[in-house]
């Protein structure tokens, strides 16, 4: 079959890592003991994702114009990702996230937006040909809200499917974002979406209000529990791969650009979601974010030896 063709609009980020044997809680100091610099951000997390999984990948972005910039842009390139449409902005810093990762492989994470806040609705307009070309449309929330809701219109007028990692939460809620095809939050993020306490309601109940509200599947990421597929016809969980993570920070990157490239390959939304959880899984056995990205020959030899 033909190379899917997926454009991602979205976030770029240097992710500076530390290493700590469990989260501080207020007031508290808690001593490091290991510190890095990583390239990151949802967007490209998942541009870098797409592009190991075979797919034609572009990527709208933005960028500073520091250090951080220059060695995001190369980065991108270096593993696949068509970088025409990754700008920098010129007096203006490149995203910054601040991790935390615990003894667990849990993370907590601080961004700050910098030149991902510059990605504009003008900018989405300006690279209609772009996704005019493109078999899907991949986008999350680490850019303007403004911007999203223009990329989900532009991409329904083009008759390009979207599919939305809905993350990080972000309230209010824009109701844009149930215009997608395909809406791919976590636990916390469908809580977020539909405006109740995190843990409140089981993933499966969230999955069929967030369905109500608009888009035509959801996807939702549940950890451990697996992951909850949601449409006109089913509704179904679908078992995670049990593993001992070493950093979780971009599992569901991984999960989420997985999902596209199958969806656009014509998987069944089930069997689609059975793999982007082997994706989730192999990325929290690597730390980092973009290092942590499968490929197509990891991905398949990770399905092979867990049936």
């Amino acid at each position: 079959m033909a190379q899917p063709r997926i454009l991602i609009v979205g976030s770029v980020n240097m992710d500076i890592v530390a290493r700590v044997d469990h989260m501080p809680v207020p007031g508290e100091n808690v001593r490091g003991w290991d510190l890095a610099t990583i390239p990151g951000g949802k967007g490209a997390n998942q541009a870098v994702a797409c592009a190991r999984l075979g797919a034609r990948t572009d990527f709208l972005a933005r960028v500073g114009d520091d250090e951080f910039g220059g060695r995001l842009r190369r980065g991108l390139a270096e593993a696949g990702v068509r970088t025409d449409a990754v700008a920098a902005i010129a007096g203006c810093p490149s995203g910054i996230a601040v991790i935390f990762v615990d003894a667990r492989g849990q993370n907590s994470i601080v961004v700050t937006a910098g030149a991902n806040g510059r990605l504009t609705p003008d900018d989405v307009d300006a690279a209609r040909g772009l996704m005019a070309d493109a078999d899907a449309v991949l986008l999350q929330f680490e850019v303007p809200p403004e911007t999203v809701a223009r990329t989900i219109d532009a991409a329904r007028r083009a008759g390009v499917p979207t599919i939305v990692d809905a993350g990080p939460p972000r309230r209010p809620v824009d109701e844009a974002v149930f215009g997608a095809t395909i809406l791919s939050p976590n636990e916390a993020e469908a809580a977020s979406l539909l405006g109740i306490e995190p843990g409140s309601a089981p993933p499966e109940a969230m999955a069929c209000e967030l369905l109500a509200r608009g888009p035509k599947a959801v996807v939702l990421k549940a950890g451990s529990y697996g992951a909850i597929v949601a449409d006109a016809e089913r509704v179904e969980r679908i078992p995670a791969f049990p593993i001992k993570p070493v950093d979780t920070t971009a599992a569901g990157d991984a999960f989420t650009a997985a999902l596209a490239v199958e969806i656009v390959k014509g998987t069944d939304l089930v069997a689609a979601a059975r793999i982007a959880n082997a994706a989730g899984a192999l990325a929290c056995l690597t730390m980092g974010a973009q290092p942590s990205m499968p490929t197509s020959n990891d991905l398949i030899a990770f399905i092979h030896t867990h049936i």
